[in-house]
C-alpha cells in the first residue's frame, strides 16, 4: 500500500500456524493495517475450528499486545505504529490531526455503506481529496458533482412524486443493528483508556439516545 510497503502484499496466509499469528501476518501483507473486513476476506479461515471466525478476529486484534486500535474497526501493527500514523498523518496526542483523519474515515465508511446498500455516493469538492485509507473520497463515489435533488432534474413527473423521510424505518433499523454491535466494545475501550473526552462512545451514547 501507498508509503507503507512490504515484499509480503501478495503472500498467502499460511496453514500451521496460531490464529494470532494469522492475523499478524494479514495485517503485515496488507502493509501493516487493515480494517476487520479486509482481514475477514484474506485469511484463509478453513483451518479454525470455530464457527464464528470473525469473531474471533475480532477478539485477537483487541487483545493481541502486536496490534493497535488505529479507530473502530481499524488495526495497526504495533511495530509498525510510526509508519502507519505518519501514513495517516496522525500526530499522537494532537486533537486537529486525530480529527481530520476521522473526518475522511467515517465518511469513507458511509460511502461503503452506500454502496452496500446500492444507493449513490458523493461528497463535496473540499472533501474528494482527503484519503480514505489509500484512495481519495472523490475517487470511491458516483458522483463528482452535486446530484440533481429537484423532481424535474430527477426526471421524474410531479403527479407521481412522494415524499418520503429521509431517514426511513428500515435505515434507523440499520442504524440501531451497526450502534448496538459496536457498543460493548467501543464503552471497553472507552474505559480501558481513562473515559477520554474525545471518544466515539458519546457518538453511540447520542445515537442510541434517539433510537
Amino acid at each position: 500500500m501507498a508509503n507503507i510497503t512490504t515484499n509480503r502484499a501478495e503472500t498467502m496466509i499460511c496453514r500451521g500456524k496460531t490464529q494470532e499469528q494469522q492475523v499478524i501476518e494479514a495485517l503485515l501483507a496488507q502493509g501493516g493495517y487493515a480494517t476487520l473486513r479486509r482481514l475477514n476476506e484474506v485469511i484463509d479461515f478453513s483451518t479454525w475450528e470455530t464457527k464464528t471466525p470473525e469473531a474471533s478476529v475480532r477478539w485477537i486484534v483487541q487483545k493481541s499486545n502486536a496490534i493497535f486500535r488505529i479507530q473502530p474497526g481499524l488495526w495497526a501493527l504495533e511495530e509498525y505504529r510510526d509508519k502507519v500514523l505518519e501514513h495517516f498523518k496522525i500526530k499522537e496526542g494532537d486533537s486537529k490531526s486525530i480529527e481530520m483523519f476521522n473526518h475522511a474515515y467515517y465518511q469513507g465508511l458511509l460511502i461503503e455503506i452506500g454502496h452496500y446498500r446500492r444507493s449513490s455516493t458523493y461528497v463535496p469538492p473540499q472533501d474528494q481529496h482527503r484519503l480514505f485509507l489509500d484512495k481519495e473520497l472523490g475517487d470511491l463515489t458516483d458522483h463528482k458533482t452535486i446530484p440533481a435533488f429537484t423532481v424535474a432534474e430527477a426526471g421524474f413527473s410531479i403527479d407521481n412524486a412522494v415524499a418520503r423521510p429521509l431517514l426511513t424505518r428500515s435505515v434507523l433499523r440499520d442504524i440501531k443493528i451497526v450502534v448496538d454491535y459496536l457498543w460493548e466494545d467501543e464503552l471497553r475501550h472507552y474505559q480501558e483508556n481513562s473515559y477520554p473526552q474525545e471518544h466515539i462512545f458519546f457518538v453511540l451514547q447520542r445515537l442510541r439516545g434517539i433510537l
